[in-house]
């Protein structure tokens, strides 16, 4: 968990924490992984080493609330993580915070600490790491003062530190301002957001602070919240919006940082966990967007990174102007896409396992949309909104490739998530529809072959039209539950499965689930789907002729 993304020299580096099994148990490293392009990452390796303190039975824990620094002049990339203590990292009681360099060829610097936790009895006599001052490296030297003397940027660090020797703007007796983030206002106010829903200002670049308050008009957990201006000046606000859960991760837009309006989800999935182990919050959390100074990707989107039930990491590509309705139908045959890239218009869940990515298939003229899964627990999927409307006609093609038999849903959908319209090809080879609350078959179909599908939707009818491959095969059928008026389209490869599963929503506890799920960790074989010619459009108006 403890996910954080910098953008330097060409290559995202995301770093983040791996327990053997809960969320804080020894030993905890720190890792580090790289992309290009955000979508495929190099194999993590550790880059903290935990290491037994003098004196301890445990391991180190780590735990940061920080993991990049970029100095002025842009020509160096800090890594930065806390060493903690069992069992419990981040009270103040723990060793102290490291920091080296990755270069420009992807290799790492020596291990230095930055700052000890001397209040807590340790320092350069009992620890194995030198303090970096000894480095005999002066520009290096010169980087970690630069971070030492950036306040709003070592604010990230009060949490696990404690220490009562002034260095922070903001801490002392009583302070409980966990996972610090920050944006600037268009007026030049900086805005600080910390765990719980808490928040404050400072008009002095973080050198004086407002009061921090709980904010009253958002409805938060104990979560991190995510503030941000976006590339076209306007702002977006990242959280949990759930006193409890940590499920959806949802935000809202604002154009002065202030007032924010508009939610809608960046990551609306909730795969159940598969592992046993405690104090693992269930839902996408820990969210973290580029700190300001650790970069700027090309492009104008923006670019999040999460955990997943504190079990996986994820990254979101979220399009800026960030936008939750469309006002233009859909006609997408995938041909002008770089494949492998972007899916644009189209929101894409894409675990490891189970990638969805435009290919050059059947040829490099006539590209289309893969769906993949070889994921024992999870699947893939890629969701297509068009205008809100009563009445809609989808048209789509669907190619089952030869192999492993699997499952792929397609779902038209009400804005609030209702499935009114559902077809589906199931594993046995048959294309099935649901007609009410029964599940009908309705063609046969084979791997290998292109299979047409046409749905004509009447939301205030109640019923829909399937026609496959140009024949009728269902008239009139009723929708599987009443919807006023549709708006997405939804393709998944795998079975439709409700909020949480029977698990609950909240903070899994070691005997809250079952043992670790069988082959958890190993991939199945993979079923493949090529999706094309999409299309989404208001009914064709018949000819009218008067005499």
């Amino acid at each position: 968990h403890a996910p954080m993304l910098a953008w330097w020299k060409g290559r995202f580096y995301l770093e983040f924490l791996a327990a053997p099994r809960d969320e804080h148990q020894d030993p905890t490293p720190t890792l580090l992984t790289s992309s290009i392009d955000g979508r495929r990452w190099s194999a993590p390796r550790v880059i903290f080493p935990a290491f037994t303190p003098e004196g301890d039975d445990h391991q180190t824990i780590a735990h940061q609330r920080m993991g990049f620094y970029v100095p002025p002049d842009g020509e160096r990339l800090l890594v930065v993580a806390f060493y903690g203590r069992w069992p419990s990292p981040n009270e103040g009681l723990g060793i102290g915070r490291v920091v080296r360099e990755v270069g420009k060829d992807g290799r790492l610097g020596p291990i230095y600490f930055i700052r000890y936790n001397r209040h807590a009895g340790w320092d350069e006599t009992n620890t194995p790491h030198p303090f970096f001052r000894t480095s005999p490296d002066a520009g290096f030297v010169e980087a970690c003062e630069a971070l030492l003397a950036d306040k709003l940027v070592v604010q990230q660090w009060w949490e696990e530190d404690r220490s009562p020797d002034g260095f922070y703007r903001l801490g002392g007796e009583g302070f409980e301002g966990k996972a610090f983030s920050w944006y600037t206002r268009a007026d030049g106010v900086v805005v600080g957001l910390w765990k719980a829903g808490y928040a404050a200002s400072s008009s002095d670049g973080g050198r004086t602070w407002s009061e921090r308050k709980k904010l009253p008009s958002i409805v938060v957990g104990h979560a991190k919240m995510w503030g941000q201006q976006t590339e076209d000046g306007r702002f977006a606000f990242v959280y949990n919006p759930h006193f409890e859960w940590r499920y959806p991760l949802a935000l809202h837009t604002s154009e002065d940082g202030l007032t924010f309006h508009d939610m809608a989800s960046v990551h609306g999935e909730l795969p159940d966990t598969r592992y046993q182990g405690g104090a693992k919050d269930i839902g996408p959390q820990y969210v973290r967007g580029i700190t300001p100074g650790n970069g700027d990707p090309p492009g104008d989107d923006m670019w999040l990174v999460y955990s997943m039930n504190k079990e996986d990491i994820w990254t979101s590509r979220v399009p800026v102007p960030i936008r939750s309705r469309v006002d233009e139908w859909v006609n997408d045959a995938f041909d002008g896409l770089i494949p492998g890239g972007p899916v644009d218009n189209w929101n894409v869940y894409s675990p490891l396992w189970a990638p969805v990515e435009v290919v050059a298939f059947p040829s490099v003229v006539d590209q289309s949309l893969r769906l993949a899964d070889g994921e024992p627990y999870d699947y893939a999927r890629a969701v297509r909104v068009f205008p809100e409307a009563p009445r809609v006609d989808v048209g789509l093609r669907v190619r089952p490739e030869p192999g492993e038999a699997g499952r792929l849903e397609v779902d038209v959908l009400g804005r609030g998530g209702q499935r009114p319209v559902r077809v589906v090809l199931a594993e046995d080879g048959w294309v099935q529809a649901w007609r009410g609350d029964e599940a009908v078959k309705v063609s046969r179909y084979e791997a290998g072959t292109w299979l047409a599908l046409r749905l004509s939707v009447r939301s205030g009818a109640g019923t829909f039209d399937l026609a496959i491959d140009g024949r009728a095969v269902l008239e009139g059928a009723a929708f599987a539950e009443p919807v006023d008026a549709v708006e997405r389209l939804s393709l998944r490869t795998g079975a439709y499965r409700r909020i949480g599963a029977g698990l609950g929503l909240g903070r899994l506890e070691e005997d809250d689930v079952a043992p670790d799920r069988p082959g958890a960790g190993e991939r199945v074989p993979e079923a493949v789907f090529f999706i094309d010619d999409v299309t989404v459009a208001p009914p064709r108006l018949s000819r009218i002729h008067i005499s």
